[in-house]
């Protein structure tokens, strides 16, 4: 722990440039590295990139590769040693349970599950500075890219909370396709003490217009839960700000959920298009609620807040139109039949897993038909909260 420390310390007060050389000189003297190598995912979830000034190495699949075991397992893989050959170690880089990428490290012994375990608190370190860094250097925001980014898309990216997000209550993880080329779904997340709240956005039209227009409203959204507002209350002033904007020529469909993490009551406001299905037990169902009129569609809309409640061990699954509306080569919309199936195939998954599995799964059914509008899967798993240690439950 005094080691790990030790490397928070060095990294708090290094430039955001250079976190992997302080990095790499800790591990170096620490535990005799030979070489570190940084990797993070790029925005489609496909590759790890290279971090560097300028990258030399290519990228690696995340699929089918031994960095991609450890992003996925979020574990230390160990590659089988080759002879006398060096050690080679890939440990996941991860926030919250959001996964960045991989660290990667050949030593010239084999180390101990103590060595991994102080390894592993590093990464965590470094994951914490690298969020902090990209105020200050677009370094590591360059790395993510395995091409460019449409500006549409790069101001969607800079909007989104992250990509997953863990807590002892829930796990949550989305995505959001085409990746390099999105412009008006979007999500959102902000945990308290008491609650969860998410909401799903889904703006109206193509490109610059479409992303300007999810803007506004996912900052009059953040804007009014910071003003202390309850849920139709944030919605009636996302609705105002949007109408105020457009005049009702714009509007964007958005589904707002806040959990209370100590009972699973969750309060909802349907306002447009964004779906959900609960998968509980092997049985999965559609989430219907009463559908309100999208934010900005007339001025001064009221709106109505439901109410469900989630157990122990169930799935959420929220999906913009451009998944569950997309239809078969026979016609068959996604919705219908084919997205159950799906969830309930990867129900093992972990929940960060599953938008992209859910996507993948999209493609394959759409065949050849590429994708002509935004599609965004979110994810959540409910745990619930736990009873303190030698509490009874009543």
């Amino acid at each position: 722990m005094d080691r790990i420390a030790a490397v928070e310390r060095a990294l708090r007060s290094a430039a955001p440039h250079l976190l992997l050389d302080v990095v790499t000189a800790a591990l170096r003297e620490q535990y005799d590295v030979r070489s570190v190598e940084l990797r993070l995912a790029d925005y489609g979830v496909t590759t790890l990139q290279v971090v560097g000034e300028a990258p030399a190495a290519e990228p690696v699949p995340i699929h089918d590769s031994p960095q991609g075991r450890a992003f996925g397992s979020q574990e230390p893989f160990v590659e089988p040693r080759p002879g006398d050959g060096p050690v080679t170690v890939h440990l996941p880089v991860s926030v919250r349970g959001d996964r960045m990428g991989v660290l990667t490290v050949t030593t010239t012994d084999d180390r101990t599950r103590a060595d991994l375990l102080e390894m592993q608190g590093i990464c965590e370190a470094l994951g914490h500075e690298i969020l902090i860094a990209e105020r200050d250097t677009d370094l590591y925001l360059l790395a993510r890219r395995a091409t460019r980014l449409t500006l549409a898309a790069e101001m969607q990216w800079q909007l989104l909370p992250g990509r997953s997000v863990r807590r002892p209550e829930f796990s949550l993880g989305a995505h959001l396709e085409p990746a390099y080329a999105i412009f008006g779904d979007n999500f959102d997340w902000s945990v308290s003490a008491r609650h969860l709240t998410l909401t799903v956005t889904n703006g109206m039209g193509k490109g610059m217009e479409a992303a300007l227009l999810t803007n506004l409203v996912v900052n009059a959204l953040r804007n009014a839960r910071r003003a202390g507002l309850d849920l139709p209350g944030q919605a009636s002033l996302a609705d105002q700000a949007v109408y105020a904007q457009y005049r009702g020529a714009l509007h964007a469909s958005v589904l707002l959920l806040r959990f209370d993490l100590a009972t699973g009551e969750v309060e909802a406001v349907d306002a447009g298009s964004p779906r959900m299905w609960r998968l509980r037990g092997r049985s999965v169902e559609s989430v219907a609620f009463d559908a309100q009129l999208p934010l900005g569609m007339f001025e001064e809309t009221a709106y109505v807040a439901e109410h469900l409640h989630v157990e122990p061990g169930d799935r959420l699954l929220v999906s913009s139109d451009g998944v569950y509306e997309s239809a078969s080569a026979a016609g068959e919309r996604y919705g219908e039949r084919a997205l159950a199936r799906s969830l309930s195939a990867h129900r093992f998954l972990p929940s960060a897993q599953v938008p992209l599995a859910v996507l993948r799964d999209l493609k394959d059914y759409r065949g050849p038909v590429p994708l002509d509008d935004d599609a965004l899967v979110v994810c959540l798993d409910w745990f619930g909260r736990q009873p303190p240690a030698g509490d009874t439950p009543v």
